[in-house]
């Protein structure tokens, strides 16, 4: 077997911050791709200033979160106001691959390095742009972060308790997963085709778009029924019990789901018959369902008195799905995980010993791999102008001195 990574060779000039385009190209970088993360300590990610902090000590090369979606990656630092820059990364994107961005709509055609001018600089590149809402219609200038794209597609509104406000994902979900995820296939095809054919094209990602296309079953619901879903708190449209309960210890809970009758008295049995679960109010689905107020306080007084991981276990081991809610330091020394090799630790030049999660697709003739932490503010920029341009040191500093380059 070959050791070369799949994605070895191709080359990705990376404008992304924040976190869609951060994370998808972390996942090509995993896999081989080359990407030259250009970034300016002057204006830098808004994640290289987001905790969580390396020891609580905030810095521009401290970021837990930034540190998570760029490893793998070579950081460049240039000045974008400098109007010699766009001529560097001119020269970069001539020896390129891919060139991607998510930001604002026309801040690359500021730069005069819009599709039309880098197609220009080299007609065989792919060129991916992930504007919020799309580079048409009424809304295309609009900013928007993964918050708000949130409550913008309904994520916010089918997320938390009915009888309460919105409160979304806890996290920016759509950076995470859908955008991501989207945006690697899309640049995949794209591979494949100038494989194929030799030419490159223009992707467009538009964020709100890719977030929505993950969320079918309320649109449905509407349009079939008339039926505005509303938020459901831990319970399921078509399951009972569904939720999340108290077990032992401060802050600890077990989520139970029971989807049909066999699981059900599968149940049962694990709790020892007691009566109130012989009552016909939860002899079916549907009933269970008319009386889910009363069924989760009576599993819940159940609960409360198990240790959460001995439940758990005696409940899979039953036939029952349940899982402990875990916290962050349950994952890190989850067993499961760890012989699997989940977490991955690298020394960062600044943060020292560091965990990252691994790719979490798994093949036998092309693994991804992590090799190198997330690059500090512009740790690469002599390297790459050196390795992929060719310029001396003296070339180098000169880009310094005129401020073109940190």
């Amino acid at each position: 077997m070959s050791n070369k990574l799949p994605l070895e060779g191709v080359r990705i000039v990376d404008f992304s911050w924040v976190g869609a385009g951060p994370t998808t190209t972390r996942m090509l970088a995993e896999f081989g791709a080359e990407v030259f993360r250009l970034e300016s300590s002057k204006r830098p990610d808004v994640l290289r200033f987001t905790g969580p902090f390396k020891d609580g000590l905030p810095g521009i090369n401290r970021s837990g979160y930034f540190s998570n979606r760029n490893p793998n990656k070579e950081s460049v630092e240039i000045n974008m106001k400098n109007p010699k820059a766009c001529d560097l990364v001119a020269e970069l994107i001539k020896v390129s691959d891919i060139i991607i961005n998510n930001f604002t709509l026309g801040i690359m055609e500021k730069w005069n390095l819009g599709y039309e001018d880098v197609k220009i600089i080299n007609p065989n590149i792919i060129y991916v742009t992930m504007p919020i809402q799309g580079s048409t219609g009424p809304h295309r200038k609009y900013m928007g972060f993964g918050a708000t794209m949130n409550a913008l597609v309904g994520l916010n509104h089918l997320s938390g308790f009915p009888d309460k406000e919105p409160f979304g994902t806890g996290t920016n979900y759509p950076d995470h997963v859908p955008n991501p995820a989207h945006t690697a296939f899309a640049i995949m095809v794209a591979l494949l085709h100038r494989v194929r054919t030799g030419e490159g094209q223009y992707i467009e990602v538009p964020q709100t778009e890719v977030a929505l296309a993950v969320l079918p079953t309320a649109i449905m619901d509407y349009t079939a029924n008339g039926r505005i879903q509303n938020r459901l708190g831990n319970r399921n449209l078509n399951t009972a019990p569904h939720g999340v309960y108290t077990t032992k210890g401060i802050n600890r809970w077990i989520a139970i789901a029971v989807y049909n009758d066999d699981e059900w008295k599968a149940l049962k049995k694990v709790m020892d018959y007691p009566t109130w679960a012989e009552s016909p109010r939860f002899a079916t689905l549907f009933n269970r369902m008319v009386n889910e107020d009363e069924l989760d306080r009576f599993i819940e007084d159940w609960t409360k008195n198990n240790e959460p991981y001995q439940l758990m276990n005696k409940l899979i081991q039953a036939g029952v799905r349940a899982g402990v809610v875990q916290n962050a330091k349950d994952l890190l020394e989850d067993p499961h995980l760890n012989e699997r090799g989940f977490w991955k630790y690298l020394d960062h030049q600044e943060m020292g010993r560091h965990v990252y999660n691994i790719t979490p697709v798994h093949m036998t003739k092309t693994k991804g791999q992590l090799v190198r932490p997330a690059p500090m503010v512009g740790q690469h920029t002599d390297e790459v102008l050196k390795r992929v341009l060719g310029l001396s040191d003296k070339e180098i500093q000169n880009l310094k001195n005129e401020g073109i380059v940190g």
